[in-house]
């Protein structure tokens, strides 16, 4: 089972996520994406969809015409893990915010 991330850590991890955030009430992060259509929206979720499988590692999110609002948390844990980070930063370069890699 993946370790939760706290202190410094976690911290030195969300620092690295520009627009990630804690999510109030919860031991998780979110962030909403603003895309130029819903067909941008949705090339997106598809492709962090099918990352997301192959890590068997699954976002919450919702998605409302253009913008995408996702929540990760590995609940296994009980909380944010290396799995959540790994997948918000793949999400970004997606969205074409950090160079995939």
């Amino acid at each position: 089972m993946a370790e939760r991330l706290t202190g410094d850590a976690r911290r030195q991890a969300l620092g690295d996520l520009p627009g990630w955030a804690e999510v109030q009430g919860r031991d998780a992060i979110g962030k909403t994406f603003v895309f130029k259509d819903f067909n941008e929206a949705f090339g997106f979720m598809t492709r962090a969809a099918l990352v997301a499988e192959k890590m068997d590692h699954h976002p919450e999110w919702r998605n409302i015409y253009k913008t995408v609002d996702v929540v990760l948390s590995t609940h296994d844990a009980g909380g944010v893990t290396r799995l959540d980070i790994a997948l918000a930063h793949a999400m970004d370069a997606f969205a074409g915010l950090t160079p995939a890699g």
